[in-house]
C-alpha cells in the first residue's frame, strides 16, 4: 500500500480510502451480512487500508465501529458526514453535533479524524457557515472531531461552484469532490489552489456505472456523440475506450479509471467501494499501480476535457448527459 499525508492535516493515511457508502454499502445492497460486511472492512485493513470514509446517511458505522474496534485507533483514520437538513428544514449547529455524537458511539470511538459536511449545494454554504460551523469548531475544540472537512453533491454541482467557495474560505482542512477520466472540471476549477492551500482531497465519483457497466458507458458515448461532443467513430466502437488497454497500459476500464485520477496533482486519496475481497483486491492493486502512459493521459485530456457531469450517477440510478463548459 501506498500512503500519503492528506493536506496539511499531517494525517498520513493510505491513498486508497474504503467507501462505505456508494452503490455497495460494503455490499449490504447486494444482501451482504453484516458479518460478511464486518470482515470485509477488517480485510481492507489488514491490506493496507488506513482510511475509512463513511457517513450518517450510509448506515454503515455500526460495521465500521465493529470492524475497527479491536486494531490501535492511532493506525486508521475515520472520516464520517452529517446532513445538513433540508432547504425547508435545515439543521443548526446543535443537530449536527447531536448526529455526530449519535455517530461516535456507533463508531466506537471518542473522536473522528474528519468530520465534514455532507453534499452541500451551493445554495446552502452560507447556511453552513453562519449556522453551523460555529458549533463544528467547538467540537474540535472538545476533542470529538480533529478536522472539519465538506463535500460537494456532484451531480447537483458539477462546476464545483460551492467548494471553489469553501477552498477560498480556510476553514476546511479536507475536502471531497467528484473527479473522473470524463468529468475533469476540478484539473482547472479547484486542484490549482488545493494545492497552493494544502487542503487535503477525498475523491468519489471516480467509477460508479460510467467504467463498470459497458452498456451504460456505450449508451452514454452515443448520446455525446448525438451532441456533437465526441466523434460518431467513438460512438460505433463496442468499447469506445479500448485505446486505454493494452500491454503498457490498463488491464481494464475500472483500472484505468483509478489509475488516471490517482496520480493527478492535488489528489490524496482515491475512495472506493465494494462488496467482495475480489473487487476489494482489485481496487486497491489499480489505486496503487502506477500512471497511465502519458499518450493515453493526452487523449483523455482532449477528448473528454471539456464535459461536465459525466458519470455523477447516484446510487443505483443513471446520471443525465452533461453539458460543455
Amino acid at each position: 500500500m501506498n500512503y500519503t499525508t492528506l493536506g496539511d492535516t499531517g494525517l498520513k493515511v493510505s491513498v486508497a480510502g474504503l467507501g462505505c457508502g456508494g452503490n455497495s454499502r460494503l455490499g449490504m445492497r447486494a444482501g451482504k451480512t453484516e458479518s460478511e460486511s464486518v470482515r470485509l472492512v477488517k480485510v481492507a485493513y489488514d491490506l493496507g487500508v488506513t482510511l475509512f470514509d463513511t457517513a450518517e446517511s450510509y448506515k454503515t458505522a455500526p460495521i465500521v465501529g465493529k470492524a475497527l474496534k479491536e486494531y490501535d485507533r492511532q493506525t486508521f483514520a475515520i472520516s464520517t458526514k452529517c446532513n445538513i437538513g433540508g432547504a425547508n428544514s435545515p439543521r443548526n449547529g446543535s443537530d449536527v453535533v447531536k448526529k455526530l455524537e449519535d455517530g461516535l458511539n456507533e463508531l466506537q470511538t471518542d473522536y473522528v479524524d474528519i468530520l465534514h459536511m455532507h453534499g452541500v449545494h451551493p445554495t446552502r454554504y452560507e447556511q453552513v457557515m453562519q449556522d453551523i460551523l460555529p458549533a463544528l469548531e467547538k467540537a474540535k475544540t472538545d476533542g470529538k472531531v480533529k478536522f472539519l472537512g465538506i463535500t460537494e453533491t456532484s451531480p447537483n454541482d458539477p462546476t464545483h461552484e460551492m467548494l471553489m467557495r469553501a477552498v477560498d474560505d480556510q476553514v476546511w482542512s479536507v475536502v471531497m469532490l467528484g473527479y473522473n477520466m470524463m468529468n475533469q472540471t476540478a484539473r482547472e476549477k479547484l486542484f490549482p489552489n488545493i494545492l497552493n492551500k494544502k487542503i487535503g482531497t477525498l475523491l468519489m465519483f471516480v467509477v460508479r456505472n460510467i467504467f463498470s457497466q459497458p452498456e451504460y458507458l456505450r449508451k452514454t458515448i452515443k448520446q455525446l456523440a448525438n451532441e456533437g461532443k465526441v466523434s460518431d467513430a467513438m460512438a460505433k466502437k463496442d468499447n469506445p475506450l479500448d485505446f486505454l488497454i493494452h500491454d503498457s497500459g490498463a488491464k481494464s476500464l475500472t483500472d484505468a479509471a483509478y489509475r488516471f485520477v490517482r496520480h493527478e496533482p492535488g489528489v490524496d486519496v482515491v475512495l472506493f467501494g465494494t462488496g467482495t475481497e475480489e473487487h476489494l483486491r482489485e481496487n486497491i492493486n489499480s489505486i496503487n499501480g502506477g500512471p497511465l502512459p502519458a499518450d493515453d493521459i493526452e487523449r483523455l485530456h482532449r477528448i473528454f476535457g471539456g464535459l461536465v457531469g459525466i458519470g455523477f450517477d447516484l446510487p443505483d440510478k443513471g446520471s443525465s448527459i452533461g453539458v460543455i463548459k
